[in-house]
């Protein structure tokens, strides 16, 4: 017995409507059969946040684990996800917020072959953390992780949502990284950190970004991951 979700696999019946196909091409998955890694920000994501919802949606999905969300050490972070993307028979989507926004990306540089694309939403400020952690009202710019960020294009599909009202990160600062990454770029007005606070819980918008990036990412796979 398969212990894949049925959900999550291509019946014969489904590819008996499907038009015949060319020698060599491969059939395209729907979003929701594709392979989708949730990485929480600083303290994580409760059960009434979006990307819980998100995970309820999407039956190919699962988080991040292995991280202690209450210490937003990137080193730490990165390790474990490259854990999780290492252990992915087939490249995978990400769909990160805050400050998992920045782990998901220092992870992508890594295993760029490893990752279909990437959803941020609204990423955190580099510059209000430190390798350690928070950093501290009294520390200096070059103390910051803006440094060892990445600088250049991930090479994948992305996106980057924003706010335009974000404690966080500022609008002007998120559409800078934005462009360093290659991403495209949305801001959806004042939504504050696009979390619970702000008012979301149930983000239907949010799923219709994620289908739209993988629509524009081609190939996903019919069988979820284990």
């Amino acid at each position: 017995m398969s212990d894949v979700p049925s959900s999550c696999l291509i019946r014969p019946a489904e590819l008996a409507l499907r038009p015949a196909c060319a020698r060599g091409c491969r059939l395209r998955i729907g979003p929701s059969r594709q392979n989708v890694l949730v990485v929480p920000g600083y303290q994580g994501s409760g059960p009434t946040h979006w990307q819980t919802w998100l995970e309820a949606q999407l039956p190919c999905t699962r988080r991040a684990d292995d991280i202690d969300w209450y210490r937003p050490v990137l080193a730490d972070w990165v390790v474990s996800l490259l854990r999780t993307i290492d252990r992915a028979a087939e490249p995978l989507w990400i769909v990160a917020h805050s400050f998992g926004c920045l782990a998901s990306v220092a992870a992508i540089a890594r295993r760029r072959d490893k990752i279909a694309g990437a959803m941020l939403v609204a990423p955190a400020d580099p510059e209000r953390f430190t390798p350690t952690g928070l950093r501290p009202a009294d520390s200096s710019p070059e103390e910051s992780l803006a440094a060892v960020m990445p600088q250049t294009l991930l090479g994948i599909e992305c996106s980057v949502v924003a706010s335009r009202n974000d404690p966080w990160m500022a609008p002007d600062v998120s559409a800078l990284w934005a462009a360093r990454w290659g991403a495209k770029f949305t801001n959806i007005g004042a939504a504050g950190h696009i979390n619970v606070d702000s008012g979301f819980g149930p983000w239907p918008q949010g799923l219709r970004f994620l289908e739209d990036l993988q629509q524009q990412g081609g190939f996903g796979r019919a069988r979820c991951w284990n």
